[in-house]
């Protein structure tokens, strides 16, 4: 039964199935983020994610998919989830803010979702792009992606292909900023970190901006 990313998974907290700690700790869900800077014609046209799930929260949303009894999970019964899941994403702002050259882009809905197990990993990939493309020109294009809320915690994967930039302009660079804190920060002063301050977090929230990754590309 397809469980819609991420806020129902507070189900599976609660029973225990999505965090090792107690229900109150955050955050419930790991992923481990990979991107692309998609560029059409000289523009920046969308982001293609790449999110890879922790094994505790790919065992528990999967129950139930194989539905033709084979042991495996297919992309085709996996389909449902993955359309799921990206529908989804536009409460908490797709997990991604973009600039460019300045500006903030606005996107429209994600396109092209699919999932696949990879061992005991489910993994999301989609497109998500923008309204408009934009051009780049020789300002810079500055990625984040990270939860407002925390309820889901992002981590670039390491190496030189956690950033892309397939059809950029030649000598375009990314540098990456992974976020630096390991735990928590209380948002307000005498505010204790409960669950309900947890859940009163909105995607104008920016309390998880302190756990954003960061790419900064920039083109001759």
């Amino acid at each position: 039964m397809p469980i819609a990313f991420p806020r129902r998974l507070a189900l599976a907290a609660a029973l225990g199935l999505a965090a090792a700690g107690p229900a109150s700790a955050h955050p419930h869900v790991w992923v481990t983020a990979k991107a692309e800077v998609a560029y059409e014609a000289g523009r920046v046209a969308g982001i293609r994610h790449t999110w890879s799930f922790d094994a505790a929260y790919s065992s528990f949303v999967t129950q139930g998919l194989d539905t033709n009894g084979d042991g495996k999970l297919s992309p085709e019964e996996l389909q449902g989830l993955a359309n799921e899941n990206t529908g989804n994403l536009a409460e908490f702002a797709y997990f991604t803010k973009l600039k460019v050259a300045g500006k903030e882009q606005a996107f429209a809905e994600p396109r092209d979702a699919r999932m696949a197990m990879e061992g005991d990993r489910l993994t999301l990939n989609f497109l998500l792009p923008l309204k408009v493309p934009t051009a780049q020109g020789r300002g810079v294009a500055a990625l984040e992606v990270y939860d407002p809320t925390y309820f889901v915690s992002f981590s670039l994967a390491e190496g030189a292909d956690a950033v892309r930039l397939p059809g950029a302009a030649p000598g375009c660079t990314t540098t990456v900023t992974r976020a630096k804190n390991a735990e928590p920060a209380v948002a307000q002063a005498g505010q204790s970190m409960t669950e309900a301050m947890f859940e009163a977090l909105t995607a104008a929230s920016n309390y998880g901006e302190q756990f954003a990754n960061r790419a900064i590309v920039a083109c001759p």
